[in-house]
């Protein structure tokens, strides 16, 4: 038996929880087991080789360093690229309404997506982007932690987010209380993986309240009376109670909570008027890029912002009837074309990169019988902010958009999700060659997997 065998199964003899009939149990229940669980597979085992005091390697990298902040746009779904981002008029199919222009050389939809339309030389686009799989739960999951969901660590791999709350930990000021890593709409989103529960994600869904349960329906006097109490009780045990780890875990949280209570700065920062959602579209992608503005303009220690669009992009049927790709278009064109101009006129769209994808793509040329579009893996990615050369299209795809005929990058090859994973790190400064000697089963997490015929690296045509 492996050394990594036998520690193993040593760590699943001393956790009654772990057993085999629990690993051979469905993908999906073990990844909710470990999301729940909060550090992963928290408690003693971590409790000997902490993730804030890990050992790292790295074949050292130069990041391009050029972003404070990513937002990270997930179109839940799959959007149909050749309708979209890498449109392909198609006479007798593509609606006349789409109104395919060419702005600067692009081919756009500006019946489509007109006020993106206007910002397209402040906008990047990779058109060869390739998904590994065309299976909903796979590939979303896939995209957000930029590695196969099945492979050895995929159960306790941490969404990107998390690695860069982890990594910026250090430039935290004491004053900072907002969390590192906000998701906003993403309720079912990829978490911490095995890191610490504090690098997970603060799961938001914005409303004009803001967030709720900042006040204790006792009052803040009693409330703050109810907590000094508690900690004269259990204090010792939160630091050296039976359960390690998990009991300092529950510890930050609790603080982490109570800062954000009774505080205006978090009420300005994620509450909003009907005024301001209507600016962005009155709808809830729109609420969530408003939220996510204002809580970069508060600088309150956020640097990883994740938003799910759940708007139904997966357009099996009538793909363009007005209750689809047309109604879903018009709320992504006002949401994202306004939070790209608040952020410009902020002053942070050039610190801040915003990346946008869906899961895979949808099938071209004609229709379904369905009058709609299937799954492809042919997909586009969209970047702005963040340092990054607006008005570049990277790649060519075929008349049809089925495929790439011009990979467009270094690597002369599909730029796939580990791809955009390490772009994202190198442009925030992150070294993405970087292992962590940290995870459970003592394997080695590299932040970008070094798996398979060659190595995945940052697309830097993006930045010219």
């Amino acid at each position: 038996m492996s050394p990594e065998q036998e520690k193993i199964n040593r760590w699943m003899r001393q956790h009654p929880w772990t057993s085999q009939a629990f690993f051979n149990r469905p993908h999906w229940t073990r990844r909710r087991f470990f999301e729940v669980v909060g550090t992963g597979v928290a408690g003693s085992f971590l409790a000997e080789r902490y993730a804030r005091a890990a050992d790292t390697t790295s074949s050292g990298a130069s990041p391009k360093g050029t972003a404070r902040n990513v937002i990270f746009i997930l179109l839940a779904g799959a959007p149909s690229h050749v309708d979209t981002f890498d449109l392909k008029e198609l006479s007798g199919t593509t609606p006349t309404s789409f109104n395919p222009t060419t702005v600067n050389n692009i081919l756009w939809p500006m019946g489509l997506l007109p006020n993106l339309g206007a910002m397209l030389g402040d906008i990047a686009i990779v058109r060869s982007m390739r998904a590994h799989a065309v299976v909903h739960s796979l590939s979303q999951v896939w995209i957000q932690i930029g590695r196969n969901p099945f492979a050895a660590l995929g159960n306790v791999a941490p969404n990107i987010g998390s690695i860069v709350a982890i990594e910026k930990e250090k430039e935290r000021k004491p004053s900072q209380i907002f969390p590192t890593f906000l998701a906003l709409n993403s309720a079912g989103g990829a978490g911490p993986g095995y890191l610490p529960a504090a690098y997970g994600p603060f799961k938001v869904t914005p409303s004009t309240g803001g967030i709720a349960n900042t006040t204790s329906p006792v009052g803040q006097a009693r409330f703050e009376k109810r907590l000094q109490l508690m900690h004269s009780l259990d204090d010792n045990l939160r630091v050296n109670g039976p359960n390690g780890q998990t009991m300092s875990d529950y510890d930050s949280f609790y603080g982490a909570a109570k800062e954000l209570m009774y505080n205006p700065v978090v009420n300005q920062a994620f509450g909003f008027t009907a005024a301001e959602s209507q600016r962005y579209g009155n709808s809830g992608l729109g609420n969530a890029m408003l939220v996510a503005a204002q809580v970069l303009k508060a600088d309150q220690g956020t640097r990883f912002i994740q938003i799910t669009s759940n708007d139904g992009w997966d357009m099996h049927q009538n793909i363009y009837s007005a209750a689809n790709l047309p109604a879903k278009g018009k709320i992504l064109d006002n949401a994202l074309s306004t939070l790209l101009n608040d952020l410009k006129s902020a002053g942070l769209l050039d610190s801040t990169l915003v990346v946008m994808a869906g899961e895979f793509g949808r099938t071209v040329g004609p229709l379904t019988a369905a009058a709609g579009r299937d799954h492809w893996p042919q997909q586009f990615a969209f970047f702005a902010g963040g340092g990054i050369k607006g008005g570049t299209i990277i790649g060519q795809t075929d008349s049809k958009g089925s495929d790439v005929v011009d990979y467009g990058w270094s690597q002369n090859r599909y730029v796939y999700a580990e791809d955009i994973e390490a772009t994202i790190y190198s442009a925030v400064g992150i070294d993405w060659t970087t292992v962590r000697h940290d995870d459970p089963f003592g394997r080695g997490f590299e932040y970008v997997p070094k798996t398979g015929p060659f190595p995945f690296m940052p697309v830097n045509e993006l930045w010219g």
